[in-house]
């Protein structure tokens, strides 16, 4: 019998190419996000697909139940889906950081609640979350995505101790930086919300560095990258705790391990060409 997978934010990137590969594994495969105009490939390649919003209870329920009823089973959950919130901590409205919170953790852990039952009841499955590079250290004008990245690797750390009884394995995946538009649209939002404001000389400046990036540089991973990854960790018996893949993200881990705080902090600062006078 085919094992089966649930992948969130199927419509791109990361969760498009994930979704892809394990229907080539021979899985049962469930791409689930908002907009399901986007996974017509899913289903060209012989897999499924849903619509998914994490911020709706009813919504996350319904897609669930729906996979339950027509295959008794979910072996794999591939927590993708998520964005980044770019701006100061005190420029971004609580509303729109609630937002951030809602999606990329609460919506997460919504889901996972809803798969776990299952999972106990087979004693065994993959519980397989996106985290990033980003869950590992924090840079200035992107602190409340940084924050759901931190919370998601801490929830992760509990939920592995507490279904290991169960059979059931928690991973995290931290990617570094990946041919998206995720550095373009951060680098918008950033001047969206600090551009104009008491901190705008470096905020411009962190959106400059995100654009940078993620428009002239040629050198980011491509999505395939992390795939590869979240299929490893789904094939594997004894997969790892956590798997690092992508631009950049070895070193910056390496280094946030080795610098003290106030070095890192230094290094930050004339990685991003920041200024301190305001």
């Amino acid at each position: 019998m085919n094992k089966v997978a649930l992948v969130t934010g199927a419509s791109s990137g990361i969760g498009l190419d994930t979704c892809l590969r394990l229907i080539q594994k021979g899985y049962t495969v469930y791409g689930a996000a908002r907009r399901i105009e986007l996974m017509k490939e899913i289903e060209e390649k012989g897999g499924n697909i849903l619509r998914l919003d994490l911020c709706d209870e009813k919504s996350i329920e319904e897609c669930v139940k729906t996979i339950l009823d027509k295959e008794g089973k979910i072996d794999v959950l591939v927590n993708n889906a998520g964005f980044g919130l770019g701006g100061g901590l005190e420029d971004v409205p609580i509303a729109d950081a609630r937002n951030q919170f809602e999606v990329n953790v609460f919506g997460l852990i919504s889901l996972t609640q809803k798969v776990l039952p299952s999972m106990r009841n087979q004693r065994s499955g993959k519980i397989i979350n996106i985290s990033s590079m980003a869950g590992r250290f924090a840079t200035p004008f992107s602190g409340w995505y940084h924050g759901t990245k931190y919370c998601v690797e801490a929830l992760s750390d509990s939920l592995r101790l507490e279904v290991a009884p169960f059979g059931i394995k928690v991973v995290i995946i931290e990617p570094g930086l990946i041919q998206t538009d995720w550095g373009v649209i951060h680098g918008k939002n950033i001047r969206k919300y600090s551009g104009s404001t008491a901190y705008k000389t470096n905020a411009n400046l962190v959106a400059d560095y995100y654009e940078a990036r993620y428009v002239k540089n040629k050198k980011l991973s491509p999505a395939s990258v992390i795939a590869k990854q979240i299929v490893k960790a789904s094939e594997a018996k004894h997969p790892k705790r956590r798997y690092i893949a992508g631009t950049l993200a070895k070193p910056y881990i390496f280094f946030k391990w080795l610098l003290s705080d106030r070095l890192f902090d230094k290094a930050t600062m004339s990685f991003m060409h920041l200024s301190n006078k305001d």
